[in-house]
């Protein structure tokens, strides 16, 4: 049986007492072991990048842009059998899977310019004789512990500006399917990384805590559920490190009587239930805004879902494949039922979905519920799953509280041909990321990623400036060359630039 072995520069991993199985997600099956580490191989993989990391910190930044390029060119040479090795441990179809990756490397791509945004700031003259600047400086080691639903992305938001930036990085990627990062760790050696500045540890909760802890990792950055996130920001933070934590989310999408509802349900159909709903930017919530909307909006949906096509992962004619695992699979199947029994009303359910030929394999076919309302448990949590929930707004203001109001404040979208509506939404709604007629609003890479309230701990986003920020430190110098005559100050009088 395949085994999948940590990524530690001065050996190919580290002998592992304990293991995880991989599953494939359309049959059921285990296909592959993955080493599961303790802290004495965290251990090995720092002491590795601490000997690596000071000389790629002095590399110029230009030389450094040139391995994202490269690297670049090598993910998309590859990017088949990326794509494939995603999607046997993950379960999303391959064009999913190809997106998944793409999404990622345009975060590279930014990272191919990191001369220019790594430029400091100026002041001559501040003072007489005196100049002040400012630089950037790597962290030192940085860590990334990324979720299972984006294997791909998410490891290369966070390792392409830490490493772009001059740090090592150490990447935890999710025990259920590893492949990918460690596949991306070989070929960014392949593209002229020096060894031991991208390295791959797997583990689950012990490896976790020995991230959180280990004083030589400087910055963490997390990407998970809610309540992993708040332990993850508590415990780094607690042991002196910058932490990020991004966690689950709610995203709402507004739907205006005026809204293009062909439009709007072709978005729904993808934005709820690609990628099996395992998205932390899904759409699993609607909300039509008005009693004649809702109906409007039902008598579409209906036929749209019945329409999507469940399939394996290398079904090029499917809209979405298993989840994860059968542990998650019943996880799902228990929040509809539980909709049912708080008195949601279940329109299509997709429960018992059996795909012929992989009857075994983690399928559930898209559910749509109606009359959802706010005391309900179901629409409190985040489900992560093909699930679509209807909840029926009277007018924009109920609309607009509904999002604001949630615990989790990642992603919403407004559907309107009224821009007046969409600016006001854009404007007061309290949530991270707003879509307007754009129902997965994820920014582009030079931008950042980031939700509010229980969707995001700590007060710096994803990737663009923001993950340039969040990698490195600020180091400010005031300077002075006097020409040697005294000046006649008070050295013990604070200098006040005069």
């Amino acid at each position: 049986m395949r085994q999948i072995d940590h990524f530690i520069s001065g050996g190919a991993g580290a002998s592992s007492v304990r293991f995880g199985d991989i599953m494939d997600p359309n049959n059921g099956g285990v296909q592959a072991r993955v080493g599961l580490g303790d802290a004495a191989v965290l251990e090995r993989a720092v002491q590795a990048a601490l000997a690596a990391q000071p000389a790629w910190a002095i590399t110029n930044p230009q030389r450094r842009a040139r391995v994202m390029f490269e690297f670049k060119r090598l993910v998309e040479a590859n990017m088949d059998e990326l794509a494939h090795m995603l999607s046997s441990e993950h379960g999303k179809v391959i064009a999913d899977s190809k997106g998944d990756i793409q999404r990622g490397l345009e975060v590279i791509e930014f990272c191919c310019g990191i001369p220019h945004v790594l430029k400091g700031e100026y002041s001559q003259g501040a003072g007489p004789g005196i100049d002040v600047y400012s630089m950037r400086q790597p962290i030192g080691i940085g860590a990334g512990i990324t979720p299972f639903n984006f294997p791909g992305m998410i490891p290369l938001w966070m390792c392409g500006p830490a490493i772009a930036t001059g740090n090592a990085f150490i990447i935890k990627p999710s025990e259920r399917d590893p492949s990918v990062p460690v596949r991306f760790a070989e070929l960014f050696i392949e593209a002229g990384l020096p060894e031991g500045i991208c390295q791959v540890v797997h583990g689950d909760k012990e490896m976790v805590d020995a991230i959180l802890d280990h004083p030589a990792i400087g910055a963490v950055s997390f990407v998970g559920s809610s309540d992993i996130a708040h332990y993850v920001y508590n415990r780094g933070v607690a042991n002196g490190k910058r932490v990020q934590a991004m966690g689950g989310a709610k995203n709402h999408g507004i739907v205006m009587p005026d809204a293009d509802l062909d439009q709007v349900v072709n978005d729904l159909a993808g934005a709820a239930f690609g990628s099996a709903g395992e998205r932390c930017m899904a759409l699993p919530v609607v909300v039509p805004v008005g009693e004649d909307t809702a109906e409007r909006l039902k008598a579409k949906l209906i036929p749209a879902i019945e329409a999507l096509r469940v399939g394996i992962s290398t079904d090029a004619e499917a809209h979405y494949g298993p989840v994860v695992t059968a542990q998650h699979k019943a996880k799902v199947e228990g929040w509809i039922q539980t909709c049912v029994d708080e008195g949601g009303e279940l329109i299509v359910d997709g429960r018992g979905f059996k795909l012929q030929g992989h009857e075994e394999g983690y399928f559930i076919g898209p559910t749509l519920f109606d009359h959802v309302t706010t005391d309900m448990e179901s629409y409190k949590e985040e489900i992560f799953g093909p699930v679509l929930q209807m909840v029926r707004a009277a007018n924009f203001e109920e609309a607009l509280s509904l999002a604001s109001n949630h615990q989790y404040g990642n992603g919403v979208a407004i559907f309107t041909r009224n821009g007046h509506a969409a600016r006001e939404f854009a404007a007061r709604v309290n949530v991270g990321m707003v879509g307007i007629n754009v129902p997965i609003p994820v920014p582009v890479a030079y931008h950042s990623f980031g939700g509010w309230k229980r969707s995001a701990f700590g007060d710096t986003n994803q990737h663009g400036m923001e993950g340039v920020k969040f990698w490195t430190k600020v180091k400010t110098i005031t300077q002075r060359w006097p020409d040697g005559s005294p000046d006649g100050g008070n050295a013990f009088v604070i200098p006040t630039m005069g």
